[in-house]
């Protein structure tokens, strides 16, 4: 089942090419807005599947290409992040440390909305394509044995990054308003038959620069559960991003159109402004590697680029 919000967080469940409001069916579940409510639906998803299936069977819904769609969990408790979590297509010399961050719930935007560069001094603007898992029930010391049992459901998951900051550390770079746009569904685990082994695409103004398969993780999704929530209890609706490869990254800048596809996730595309009107060089980190230059281009125009 692929669940959406959409138009004034109505929530929907997509039938084909059309969205079926199903609100009505999960109205008696306690929430004060949308967020609470896409939580209170996964934590009780067994008593209330049965009633969205005969919600869906019975209305035939309205075109999706004429509703605007919202992000599918609009506040999630906890954003983790897995950091260097891929072996960049057999490049890095051994597994990375497991290790991951978080991310502000508030950071989370959805399909078409605008992805904001802020006035500040970052060295490059980045956004990595990920596949994210949304937890399904309490997941405290989870077995990686029992992990893809407390899954709920995948979305496409983009990790908005402000790198090279005067302010070292994860915080000020990841955690940005706008700064995580996700979506355009939330598809249940059930239809997904191996979520170790998707193409993920993200282009560019219709340039592809991320071209990966999440087969190539370092550390594989349930160890990623048995990791996180040996650290902290993770909860129904709560996000896990499964990192990216960092071979594709390339600079964001004011007017690009992104569109990130995690096979069978949908598409997420969304827009990117920045004020300053501020330039980088399109090139991949792949492309400098390849020169022989390490990390991310520098910037080439606009405020806080480098002086000669």
């Amino acid at each position: 089942m692929k669940l959406a919000f959409f138009d004034d967080f109505k929530l929907g469940v997509v039938k084909g090419d059309n969205i079926v409001d199903v609100s009505a069916a999960v109205a008696d579940i306690p929430h004060t807005g949308p967020g609470d409510l896409m939580s209170g639906l996964i934590a009780r998803w067994d008593a209330y599947k049965g009633k969205l299936e005969a919600a869906v069977a019975a209305g035939a819904g309205v075109a999706l290409s004429g509703v605007r769609i919202r992000p599918p969990v609009p506040k999630p408790g906890n954003i983790v992040c897995m950091a260097v979590n891929y072996m960049e297509n057999g490049t890095l010399p051994k597994k990375p440390q497991i290790n991951a961050f978080h991310k502000a719930a508030t950071a989370v935007i959805g399909p078409n909305d605008t992805m904001v560069l802020p006035d500040e001094p970052a060295t490059i603007f980045e956004g990595e394509a990920e596949m994210a898992l949304v937890i399904g029930k309490r997941a405290s010391n989870v077995p990686a044995a029992q992990a893809m049992s407390y899954i709920f459901g995948y979305m496409n998951f983009i990790d908005g990054s402000a790198r090279g900051l005067p302010s070292a550390g994860f915080f000020a770079m990841k955690s940005r308003a706008t700064f995580c746009p996700i979506g355009p569904f939330l598809v249940t685990a059930d239809e997904v038959a191996d979520p170790q082994n998707l193409p993920v695409k993200l282009w560019v103004n219709g340039e592809c620069k991320q071209d990966f398969n999440t087969n190539d993780m370092a550390h594989q999704i349930p160890r990623c559960i048995e990791w996180a929530s040996s650290v902290h209890t993770l909860e129904p609706g709560d996000i896990l991003a499964t990192g990216t490869n960092h071979r594709g990254l390339s600079s964001f800048m004011d007017g690009d159109v992104v569109e990130l596809e995690v096979q069978g996730l949908g598409r997420l595309k969304f827009n990117v402004k920045d004020e300053l009107k501020r330039t980088w060089s399109r090139e991949t980190r792949q492309d400098r590697k390849e020169k022989g230059q390490d990390g991310p281009t520098t910037q080439l125009t606009g405020k806080y680029a480098p002086t000669a």
